[in-house]
């Protein structure tokens, strides 16, 4: 301790004016630790924006989504004209994904069909989003009697096979795009209110909410102007997963003659076309597996991208 002390008091004597000169601007803007002010959103697109494996998915999903809008239109066939005489050609200059049975050009039939799938998934999200959102926050918020009795019903509801009641409701209507939009909405909603009945449980009792209760605000209010927005980020990403599920459900009702009827195309119906001769002609299963593949695949990898970056405790 006594050789320190007299360390110190060397290098006390040993100072001189030049140590105490005033630093330049530069030397003390260069001690200052300043990072850019980000919202919440901008700082989930950022980390949204590291993850590869999402950007990649989304940037997916902007091809699939654009090419489902104009492709259609690029082929100089279109999808439902008949052409026996050009029956089960191979991809080519002329035919680029090759034709069918019926000698249909299978590259407008796979982006039409790219056009029903994503109709009928972002369809189905948006009836998550109205009636499951609705739904979860009236029983999360109210709770009580109402609570038990609108869980109960959903309880009932969501034990019924989900695809039994697609089926039965398409065998009672006429099948169409619109039956199946309906029947995939009857039971879709049902995870998405569980999902928003527990956030809005967690949030109903936080200062802010308790804050606008007493300054007058009435239940409505609290609930679409703070609880809702509060609860977006798991609806998001819930809503990014409810779409691929939805594609697959419409494909496989397609598959079985219950989704859209000809010459309408569907990728569920063009491989159910195609199943009896696809070691022959497996470009007819090729194409549509594919999209079908891809598609639900980039909507998975951009639903744990969002979920990663909505998430704050993966925050860095």
């Amino acid at each position: 301790m006594v050789a320190e002390n007299h360390v110190t008091n060397e290098k006390i004597n040993n100072l001189t004016p030049d140590d105490f000169r005033p630093i330049s601007q530069d030397e003390k803007n260069a001690e200052i630790i300043q990072r850019e002010s980000l919202s919440a959103w901008r700082d989930a697109w950022e980390r949204l924006r590291e993850n590869k494996l999402a950007m990649s998915g989304l940037v997916v999903l902007i091809v699939l989504i654009l090419m489902a809008i104009v492709g259609p239109m690029i082929s100089k066939y279109d999808y439902f004209t008949n052409y026996l005489d050009k029956t089960n050609l191979p991809p080519s200059g002329e035919h680029w994904f090759g034709t069918d049975d019926l000698g249909r050009d299978m590259f407008a039939r796979t982006w039409m069909g790219a056009r029903i799938s994503l109709t009928v998934g972002f369809a189905a999200a948006l009836s998550d989003l109205i009636i499951g959102v609705l739904y979860g926050g009236i029983m999360g918020y109210v709770g009580g009697r109402t609570d038990n009795i609108m869980n109960k019903f959903s309880e009932i509801l969501y034990s019924i096979p989900y695809l039994l009641v697609c089926i039965l409701l398409l065998v009672v209507m006429e099948p169409s795009l619109f039956t199946i939009i309906v029947a995939l909405s009857i039971t879709g909603w049902i995870n998405m209110a569980w999902i928003v009945r527990g956030q809005i449980m967690g949030l109903k009792n936080q200062e802010y909410v308790l804050a606008s209760r007493s300054m007058g605000a009435g239940a409505r209010r609290i609930l679409l102007r703070h609880l809702i927005p509060n609860s977006l980020s798991p609806i998001i990403v819930t809503l990014t997963l409810t779409v691929p599920s939805a594609i697959f459900a419409e494909a496989f009702l397609s598959f079985l003659g219950l989704g859209v009827q000809v010459p309408v195309a569907s990728w569920g119906s063009m491989i159910s076309d195609a199943l009896n001769s696809w070691t022959i002609y497996p470009w007819r299963m090729l194409f549509p597996a594919i999209f079908i593949s891809l598609t639900m695949l980039s909507f998975n990898l951009l639903g744990d991208g969002l979920r990663d970056a909505l998430d704050p405790k993966m925050k860095k």
